[in-house]
């Protein structure tokens, strides 16, 4: 794993994921064979698990004054009409997948030192074989205050954390089939899209569908701050990393369903996990587009992240449990998040589209 990506601010290489941190800016389970007809319920067109997006056109990009650069310049982007999973993937869902394919997630495998190297600086040293094992990040609250810099505070490179085994060895999902699966890279992703007979949204699906038709709403509900009035999402509320206060009911992920959907029917679309989406990750990419309409962009053509410019990244978004305005604010609609593609956290999942036809 190249590269990882925090609540919004970091980057840190799998292999050397104890030693080593280079900073960037940063329920009901749906059913996968469920009936062929479509459900008409207060204007939302649900079928198997999924809710048909309109499509439409809007302004993309940063709403206030937490914009990062990489979300500016507004423009007018154009989408079709699409399906999109209307929450995030489940380990139940999951489970399906890997039972009916043996398929073996990235958490799951020794790192392969030749192809991971190909990614990272040229000086970049051989970690040590005890870093070279199947492993993932788990987040662990610290004990206080600690420099949000230094996220080797909070996060922990564990031998044998997986999709499975969400905290490693001794933890499982048992009882947990609503919550939503993580510890997946982008490959995990597509694999599993691919098996469902669906894709993984481009980043403007994403950003059109968390908007649920608002334009200029920071949110997926709209303008009220996310800590304020009724818990709307699954977030970091108190002083991160140390002190979650849990407002919303949850110290990590709450399972799918939880918090009331979007305009569009879409469950989740800020907090809980990050999403992975189909784009690379490039850091001048709204620049590029510059005024003109952008029809079903599907991103640039290759990633660039001139804080990590060996490492190519796949675009993340919609935040996650650990976010906090104090740290990030990865449930905006517009926050770009962004990780190399064989990435996978205790914090990162993904959602499905499907072509409307």
């Amino acid at each position: 794993m190249a590269a990882m990506a925090s609540c919004g601010q970091q980057s840190k290489t799998k292999t050397d994921a104890v030693d080593t941190v280079a900073s960037y800016a940063c329920v009901a389970v749906p059913q996968r064979f469920g009936s062929s007809d479509s459900i008409q319920r207060a204007g939302v067109v649900t079928k198997d698990g999924m809710v048909l997006v309109p499509g439409g056109s809007f302004m993309m990009g940063g709403d206030n004054v937490q914009s990062a650069p990489d979300e500016l310049p507004k423009h007018k982007v154009v989408v079709d009409s699409f399906w999109m999973d209307a929450t995030e993937v489940t380990n139940a869902q999951f489970r399906q997948f890997v039972e009916a394919t043996g398929y073996i997630t990235t958490a799951e495998k020794k790192p392969d030192w030749e192809e991971l190297k190909q990614s990272l600086p040229p000086d970049t040293p051989r970690p040590h074989d005890s870093l070279l094992v199947a492993a993932s990040l788990v987040f662990t609250p610290t004990q206080g205050p600690v420099p949000y810099e230094d996220y080797s505070q909070w996060w922990r490179w564990v031998s044998g954390a997986n999709w499975r085994q969400p905290e490693g060895p001794g933890s499982s999902i048992e009882g947990k089939d609503q919550l939503p699966v993580v510890h997946v890279s982008w490959f995990d992703a597509v694999a599993y899209c691919k098996w469902a007979g669906k894709r993984l949204p481009t980043e403007a699906e994403w950003e059109w569908a968390a908007r649920g038709g608002a334009e200029g709403a920071v949110y997926p509900w709209g303008n009220e701050h996310v800590n304020k009035g009724t818990p709307k999402t699954n977030s970091w509320e108190g002083h991160f990393p140390y002190l979650n206060n849990q407002t919303d009911g949850y110290v990590k992920m709450a399972p799918v369903r939880s918090f009331v959907p979007n305009a569009f029917g879409l469950y989740d679309m800020a907090g809980n996990v990050w999403e992975w989406c189909a784009d690379w990750y490039h850091a001048g990419y709204y620049q590029q587009l510059g005024s003109s309409t952008a029809y079903n962009p599907n991103g640039p053509e290759r990633s660039f992240d001139p804080q990590e410019a060996y490492t190519p990244k796949r675009v993340l978004r919609g935040g996650s449990f650990l976010c906090n305005d104090d740290y990030c604010s990865g449930y905006r609609v517009a926050r770009r998040m962004k990780s190399s593609p064989d990435t996978g956290l205790e914090h990162t999942g993904f959602r499905c589209v499907k072509d409307v036809r």
